[in-house]
C-alpha cells in the first residue's frame, strides 16, 4: 500500500490558520447583535495581542535561547508597521462594518478574495513569479465572489456591505505582502504587534465615539475569538508566508470562507440556495487549482546572510545539532534544481 504523502508544513500550516479565521466570521456575526463593529474589532484584536504576548513570555521563561525565533530586526520596523495599519486597523473596521449589513455565510465566501487580491499585489506590485495555473485559481475564486454578491436583480445603491468586505480584503491583502518582507522574524512578535496596537487603536476609535461596553462575559467570548481566529490564526499564517511566499499562502488561505459558511449553515441556520453552492464550487476549483500547482526548474541562489528558525535541509548544510534553532547564517551562491516555493530562500527572477 502506497503512504498518503504529508502535506508540506508551509501548506499544513496555512490550511490550520484558515480554518481558525474561518470560524472566527461567523462567531464575530453573533457577537455584532452585542458589540458595536468598531469595538468588537477592538476585542479581537486585543484578545489575539494580549493572548499572544502571555504566550511569548512564557516561551521567554521555559525555552532556550538557541530553540527559540529570531527577533524582529530594527529594519522590519517600517513594513511591520505598514503591515499593522493596513490589516490592523483598516481591515477590521471595514469587516465588522461589512458582516453587518452582509450575511455571514455570503460575507465567509467574499473573503476569499482575499487570496486574490494578495496574488494580484505580489505579483504586479511586489514582483513575485505567479504561473498559469494560480492565475486561473485566481479567475475561478474571482467569479464565485461575483456570483455570489450578484441578486439577480438590479437594485438602486450601492451594497455597502459588499464594498466594506471587499475593502477590508484588499487592506488584508497590501498587509499580506509587507509582511512577507518580515516573515523570517519571529511570528509571536509579528502577530502580536499587530493584535495589541490594532486592538488598542480600535478600541479607542469606538470609546471616543460613545460605544457602551458590554459585560464582561461578552468581552472575554470576544477576546478568546480573537485570540483563536485572529491571534492563532495569524502567527500560522506568517509562518507560511515564510515557507510559501505571498501568494501561495493567500491561495491556501482562501480556504477560510468554507469553514465560516459550513458554520454558518449548519449552526446559524442560514439559507444553502443554488448561487451560493455554484459560488462555492467556483471558489473551490480556484483553491484546487492552487493546491495542485507545481514549481521546479534550475535556479541561482545568490549569496545571503539573514536570521530565522531552521533546520538542517538542503539550503542549511553548515555545522550544528539536529534539533530547530536560530542564529545568523550565511548562504554561498549555488546552482541547483528542485520543486520550489517562492519562500524567503527563493525570490529569485523567472
Amino acid at each position: 500500500m502506497t503512504p498518503i504523502k504529508l502535506l508540506p508544513r508551509g501548506v499544513f500550516v496555512a490550511l490550520v490558520a484558515a480554518l481558525l479565521f474561518g470560524a472566527s466570521t461567523p462567531a464575530a456575526k453573533v457577537l455584532l447583535g452585542k458589540v458595536d463593529p468598531i469595538l468588537l474589532a477592538g476585542l479581537l484584536y486585543l484578545g489575539s495581542g494580549i493572548g499572544l504576548s502571555v504566550w511569548w513570555c512564557l516561551r521567554l521563561r521555559f525555552q532556550s535561547r538557541g530553540a527559540r525565533e529570531a527577533d524582529v530586526q530594527r529594519t522590519d520596523l517600517p513594513w511591520l508597521a505598514g503591515a499593522i495599519l493596513a490589516g490592523g486597523v483598516v481591515g477590521p473596521v471595514l469587516l465588522m462594518i461589512g458582516l453587518a449589513a452582509t450575511p455571514a455565510s455570503s460575507a465567509s465566501l467574499l473573503l476569499n478574495l482575499e487570496g486574490v487580491l494578495t496574488a494580484v499585489l505580489a505579483w504586479f506590485v511586489f514582483k513575485e513569479h505567479l504561473d498559469r495555473r494560480i492565475a486561473l485559481g485566481m479567475v475561478a475564486i474571482t467569479a464565485g465572489g461575483l456570483l455570489l454578491s450578484w441578486t439577480g436583480r438590479p437594485e438602486l445603491g450601492v451594497p455597502w456591505g459588499v464594498v466594506a468586505i471587499v475593502g477590508a480584503c484588499l487592506a488584508w491583502g497590501i498587509d499580506n505582502n509587507l509582511t512577507r518582507k518580515v516573515s523570517a522574524g519571529d511570528p509571536l512578535q509579528i502577530a502580536g504587534a499587530k493584535g495589541i496596537v490594532a486592538g488598542v487603536v480600535n478600541l479607542a476609535i469606538a470609546l471616543a465615539t460613545g460605544t457602551t461596553i458590554p459585560g464582561v462575559l461578552t468581552v472575554m467570548m470576544a477576546m478568546m475569538v480573537g485570540l483563536l481566529g485572529y491571534g492563532i490564526s495569524l502567527t500560522l499564517f506568517v509562518l507560511a508566508l515564510r515557507h510559501l511566499g505571498t501568494a501561495r499562502t493567500g491561495a491556501y488561505f482562501s480556504s477560510a470562507p468554507f469553514a465560516g459558511a459550513t458554520i454558518s449553515i449548519l449552526v446559524l441556520g442560514e439559507r444553502l440556495t443554488v448561487p451560493f453552492v455554484v459560488a462555492a464550487a467556483l471558489m473551490g476549483m480556484g483553491v484546487w487549482l492552487h493546491l495542485t500547482e507545481r514549481h521546479e526548474h534550475g535556479h541561482w541562489h545568490e549569496p545571503l546572510e539573514h536570521d530565522h528558525r531552521h533546520i538542517h535541509d538542503a539550503h542549511h548544510q553548515h555545522e550544528h545539532g539536529e534539533e530547530a534553532h536560530s542564529h545568523p547564517h550565511a548562504h554561498q551562491e549555488v546552482l541547483h534544481s528542485h520543486s520550489h516555493y517562492p519562500d524567503i530562500h527563493h525570490r529569485h527572477d523567472h
